[in-house]
């Protein structure tokens, strides 16, 4: 994490500047765990158009202000606001925010991402694209937007469709943490690196030479990471497989109900809480990003379900419950899976014209 960074003169949402070689992007909101508003999207935008352009830069590297994490998510509570007034930022917001991510999977050059503490939604759209992603012994990662009414976007559809058997449709619904090794099985990290030498390998970072190649940076860090790759939820894997290899919510309900593990009681317990409506469009989302050819469909499909969810009143109850009022308690319509009907969850996937996100 970057609290052991350089101190930056400059102040704002967003710090953008050179160090050594290195194009440096810092998320700069520490007190909201640096949450992403549409300014600081667009700045990281521009800052990649500076970074590509400039010969003398090497790589980019995102870290976040402060000692809490990299970044807590988008601005949800704008979101929320907006949304409560019919107004367009939702649509604004996410399809500038999904080009950008598109952009990471591709930037020409090594782009990469120290994922230290906490690295939930947008946070997670702008680092686990990364060529090089960098988690910790404190990272905590998750795509909890189910419970927020929502589903994982940014991406997060196609990560999790291309995490190991059911590990993503797992993580996906249940919004559940991963720790570094975790998030490294799941696919959403490439090395963990102990937060303590983060400094060190930020300096070597500074002085790789321009043009060298993302192989070669990719080893650097290497030198630094532990070798781990599979945390607590691998072990689970055979079972999660089991409980989630299901196309239908109801089905994987029962397959849970069916265990009567005290793990499968727990995970029961957790979809419990979640949006039925969210869930239902989450797994379908997922089965169709596994037969998807790219991030960039992913991304389409994602923004047409998020206008949906924007106008939706679970999103608003989500936010209002998890956000605003912080009594844990959202009341969801409909509030069982089983009542959730193709007609609710149809226009979620239906054609949106001239608001279609091209890249």
């Amino acid at each position: 994490m970057t609290s052991q960074a350089p101190a930056a003169a400059e102040e704002g949402d967003l710090i953008v500047r050179r160090e050594g070689s290195a194009g440096i992007i810092r998320l700069n909101r520490p007190r909201a765990i640096n949450a992403v508003t549409l300014e600081m999207f667009r700045g990281v935008d521009k800052a990649l158009d500076q970074f590509e352009a400039e010969a003398a830069v090497s790589l980019v590297l995102l870290e976040g202000a402060g000692d809490r994490g990299l970044c807590a998510g988008g601005d949800i509570r704008a979101l929320y606001d907006s949304s409560q007034v019919k107004g367009d930022l939702g649509k604004i917001l996410w399809r500038e925010e999904y080009i950008l991510n598109a952009r990471i999977a591709k930037f020409p050059k090594p782009y990469v991402a120290f994922m230290d503490g906490i690295v939930m939604g947008g946070g997670v759209g702008l680092s686990a694209h990364s060529a090089h992603r960098v988690v910790t012994e404190r990272t905590k990662l998750a795509m909890p937007e189910v419970g927020l009414g929502f589903f994982p976007d940014v991406g997060g559809t196609w990560l999790l469709s291309h995490s190991p058997g059911e590990i993503g449709t797992y993580f996906g619904l249940t919004g559940q943490t991963m720790n570094g090794p975790d998030a490294i099985y799941a696919r959403f990290a490439d090395a963990v690196v102990p937060s303590s030498q983060l400094p060190v390998l930020r300096n070597v970072l500074t002085e790789v030479r321009p043009g060298t190649a993302s192989s070669e940076v990719g080893a650097l860090i290497d030198d630094f990471a532990t070798g781990e790759s599979a945390g607590p939820v691998a072990a689970t894997e055979p079972r999660i497989d089991a409980w989630f290899g299901h196309d239908r919510m109801e089905d994987i309900f029962a397959a849970l109900q069916r265990d009567g593990s005290e793990l499968a009681r727990a995970t029961f317990r957790t979809l419990n809480e979640k949006s039925p409506r969210g869930m239902v469009v989450t797994l379908k989302l997922l089965r169709l990003a596994r037969a998807s050819s790219s991030l960039e469909q992913c991304l389409a499909r994602e923004y047409r379900a998020a206008l949906e969810v924007f106008r939706s009143d679970d999103f608003r109850e989500g936010v209002r419950a998890a956000v605003i009022d912080k009594d844990r308690n959202p009341k969801w319509s409909p509030s069982r899976v089983e009542d959730v009907t193709p007609e609710m969850t149809a226009p979620y996937f239906a054609d949106i014209g001239a608001d279609e996100l091209v890249f």
